[in-house]
């Protein structure tokens, strides 16, 4: 149970939902990476409030980490297996109108039918997935 860390669980959980509802109530958007990255590389409306998301979302952990001393992350290696298993995550929210972030939890916190649904298939694949490799 070493890694069993509720305090800072707490705190970080409680972060991503002030986010969110900033993120809703300043600008009635919804957080959902993958539409707001999609966004700011694609479109030009809104472009600047989107790049300044996904460059807090990249800059956040480096900044933790020069100001923590114990504060570790890894980066993922860069295997063909995991390039397929980002463009197969791109593809699936891109089909699935969203995200894990914007269905689970900006979707289900405003009660969305559909998000429910596509957490609970998230959710049941990951265990699948995690079960059987």
């Amino acid at each position: 149970m070493e890694n069993f860390t509720p305090v800072s669980a707490l705190i970080g959980g409680s972060l991503i939902g002030l986010g969110t509802l900033l993120l809703l109530v300043t600008l009635g958007r919804i957080a959902g990476i993958s539409g707001i990255a999609s966004q700011a590389l694609f479109q030009r409306d809104g472009r600047s409030w989107r790049l300044a998301f996904v460059a807090g979302l990249l800059l956040g952990p480096i900044l933790v980490g020069l100001l923590l001393e114990d504060f570790s992350f890894s980066t993922p290696d860069l295997s063909i297996r995991t390039l397929t298993a980002g463009l197969l995550v791109g593809l699936g929210t891109a089909w699935g109108s969203g995200c894990t972030s914007g269905h689970g939890i900006c979707g289900v916190g405003r009660f969305s039918p559909r998000s429910v649904a596509a957490t609970l298939m998230f959710m049941a694949t990951g265990f699948l997935i995690a079960s059987v490799f």
